[in-house]
């Protein structure tokens, strides 16, 4: 596991010296390392360059694997930590947005009321962040979408929803909020949150701004969490590409408005995403049997694919 760490590591840094430091070896003893790695594989694992150093092919199945090992041992470490506290298990689940306010609360509630000793954590982050932190072996599972095709036979994909519906949201104060009949065009010249370069629902929206021969938003904050842009919207002429229910306790109370409805951003599905043949630890399994049961009531019958999950990717 040492070699391993030190591979991961030196992956990160692409920096021996930075390596070892961080291993808390002397650099010759961390050369010595690598060389004992390399010879038992008989294959060279990583090229100097003068800004540094770069896997080789090679290298990189190995540190591939390297980080599901060393993340699948800290994993372990934490379960058995779990055990030992008096708890009976833990599962760390990704979410997005819209599931992460409707679908997995209501999950987690269930689950506490029957399983309390399981600890659960959540993470909220775009798709692609998160499907990069399940195959790295951080996450157990996610509620999101595959982006990426070529990620198809590493992944099992259960659809929940087939499209979520996305509004400009603003602050119920805006000079914007009593106009009627709003149309996006109209919104081009308000300050933007956006979430981070990388989201699907960012991507869509400069797509259409572009199609559309429109200038970019210019002025922009990047932010997914809903306690940082629920107050920037409150406080500011700011707004948002959010689905509405995700608001709606807010919109209700008058505290935020609904500009224009019904984006046509065609964002399409998301689902339960687990690594293929990868076992769930026993609360990452209770975890997903509690999602798949809740989603049947928060989610109606028409909107869910009638694919089996281990075959639809």
């Amino acid at each position: 596991m040492r070699h391993l760490a030190f591979l991961v590591r030196l992956d990160e840094e692409r920096c021996l010296g930075r390596a070892a430091a961080a291993m808390g070896l002397a650099q010759p003893a961390a050369s010595k390392l690598l060389r004992q790695v390399e010879r038992s594989l008989g294959v060279k694992l990583f090229e100097r360059h003068a800004r540094g150093i770069e896997p080789t092919g090679y290298g990189e199945i190995l540190i591939r694997h390297a980080r599901l090992a060393v993340s699948a041992l800290g994993l372990a470490r934490e379960e058995i930590a779990a055990l030992k506290s008096g708890l009976s298990g833990k599962t760390t689940i990704g979410t997005i947005v819209n599931p992460g306010t409707t679908l997995v609360p209501e999950a987690i509630r269930r689950m506490k009321q029957r399983y309390p000793g399981v600890l659960i954590s959540v993470e909220l982050d775009p798709s692609r962040q998160l499907v990069e932190r399940l195959l790295q072996g951080h996450l157990d599972l996610v509620v999101g979408r595959v982006l990426d095709p070529t990620l198809a036979d590493e992944l099992v994909y259960e659809p929940l929803a087939a499209e979520e519906p996305h509004s400009i949201i603003a602050s119920a104060k805006h000079p914007l909020a009593a106009r009627k009949g709003l149309q996006l065009e109209d919104l081009i010249e308000q300050p933007w949150i956006l979430p981070p370069p990388g989201s699907l629902v960012r991507e869509r929206l400069i797509a259409l701004y572009a199609q559309r021969g429109w200038s970019l938003p210019a002025n922009i904050v990047e932010a997914v969490a809903l306690p940082v842009i629920t107050p920037l919207l409150q406080q500011s002429e700011m707004v948002v590409a959010l689905p509405e229910e995700v608001v709606l306790p807010y919109c209700d109370a008058g505290i935020l408005s609904v500009l224009v409805r019904n984006l046509p951003l065609g964002v399409g599905a998301f689902g339960l995403i687990t690594r293929r043949n990868r076992p769930l630890s026993p609360g990452a399994q209770l975890m997903l049997n509690t999602l798949r049961e809740v989603a049947g009531h928060v989610y109606p019958a028409e909107s869910r694919s009638t694919t089996s999950p281990d075959r639809h990717h």
